[in-house]
Order: C-alpha cells, then sequence, then structure tokens
C-alpha cells in the first residue's frame, strides 16, 4: 500500500494500515510504501508506532531517490531529508526494501533502475555507513525484497532458479562502492546480458600501468 508520502507529521496512513491488517488476519502480508511522514513525525508517537507495525507483520519499502528528491520540498532550511526511519525500522524488527519507484518520469526525470544506485542513495540518506549496516542496505535490494514478495526459490542455493547477476566486485560493500560493470545477467540458467571487465590504464612515469579499483586487503 501506498502510504504517508508528505511531510505532514499528522498523516495517519500506516498506523491505520496496520489496525486494519490485524483486524483481517492479514499479518506479515501487508507492506507500506514511502512513510515519509514518519520523518516528520513527534518521536513518542513513533515509538508506538513502530510497535503496532512489528505487531501487524508490516514491512516497509524506502524510495531513496524518489523522497528525498520530492520530500522537503517547501523546507527553508534546515531542510528535512525526508526518507523514513529507515534504521529505527530496521532495529524494531520491521523488515525494510528500497525501491526505485519513479524513473523518467515527471516526478523524477532521472533514474536507471539500477538497484547498486539506490543502495548507494539509501544508506548515504540513512547514514547507514557502518560495515554491517552497509552490507544490510546491500540486502534491502535483493533478499529482503524478496522475502517481502513471497519469491520461492530465491537464493544462490542447490535447487533454486538460476536468476543472479554477476558483479565485478569483491562483496557487497564493494558492489555499492564503485557501481561495477554486471559482468553476466542470468534468468532461469540462460545468460541474457554479458558485458566486459572494467578496466583503466595508466601513462604515469613510475606507476603501474593499469588500475584496480577492487580493495585488497
Amino acid at each position: 500500500m501506498h502510504c504517508d508520502e508528505s511531510d505532514d507529521p499528522m498523516s495517519r496512513h500506516i498506523e491505520m494500515l496496520a489496525c486494519q491488517t490485524v483486524r483481517l488476519g492479514l499479518q506479515g502480508r501487508v507492506n507500506g510504501s514511502h512513510l515519509t511522514s514518519m520523518h516528520s513525525m513527534d518521536n513518542y508517537y513513533v515509538s508506538k508506532l513502530m510497535a503496532l507495525m512489528a505487531e501487524a507483520r508490516l514491512s516497509a519499502i524506502a524510495n531513496p531517490l524518489i523522497n528525498i528528491t520530492l520530500q522537503g520540498r517547501h523546507d527553508t532550511y534546515p531542510k528535512r531529508r525526508g526518507m523514513t526511519r529507515v534504521p529505527e525500522l530496521m532495529a524494531a524488527g520491521i523488515p525494510v526494501a528500497f525501491g526505485h519507484d519513479d524513473s523518467m518520469d515527471p516526478w523524477y526525470s532521472l533514474g536507471s533502475a539500477d538497484m547498486l544506485e539506490v543502495a548507494s542513495m539509501g544508506l548515504h540518506v540513512a547514514q547507514m555507513t557502518g560495515q554491517s549496516q552497509m552490507r544490510t542496505c546491500f540486502q534491502s535490494v535483493t533478499e529482503t525484497p524478496a522475502t517481502i514478495m513471497g519469491l520461492v526459490d530465491y537464493g544462490i542455493a542447490p535447487g533454486c532458479f538460476a536468476d543472479m547477476v554477476l558483479l565485478q566486485a569483491g562483496d557487497p560493500i564493494e558492489a555499492i562502492r564503485l557501481s561495477p560493470p554486471r559482468l553476466a545477467v542470468v534468468r532461469r540458467g540462460r545468460v541474457v546480458s554479458e558485458q566486459s571487465p572494467a578496466t583503466a590504464r595508466l601513462n604515469l612515469a613510475g606507476r603501474p600501468a593499469s588500475v584496480d579499483f577492487l580493495l585488497r586487503l
């Protein structure tokens, strides 16, 4: 459900959604998208709201690119970031995924449907730059949305669908940091897209002839 996409701290859409979810016995099957009003709500009210959301086993989707573009438009300074309270929701046990939302439309004239860009923007706006937090943001564009959508046979394990994107990166943090080439996109075991690895050559005296962007520890 599209909920609370405004800067209005008095908006109560997600509270109603949580209440109706419990009333109808739909716990674990309902998602609230955007929830940007939570950014402006009173902290005490939000503490009760998140408990209600957790009781209803709601999940949430933040849309970092569009949320920080549209929200806070009427602010002077200080200007609100607008995106919902991602780390706080996660700490309350509420699954949070990142979405792209608009792309090349009247609300957001940019966008390439690149979920690594979304993860990068999300961790910056939410100030989730710790090592474990960055890995969680990677999960917010991979495993978490798959769980929210109830996908079956998902993941890199025997018996799952052979759906994957092979990145030129050593781990999730490098994937977000570098936004590397997608060496292969595989759908149901068939390679549908390929890209050459990124390379860079230097012509500087006393320096290596090539650059390896990957972090070698």
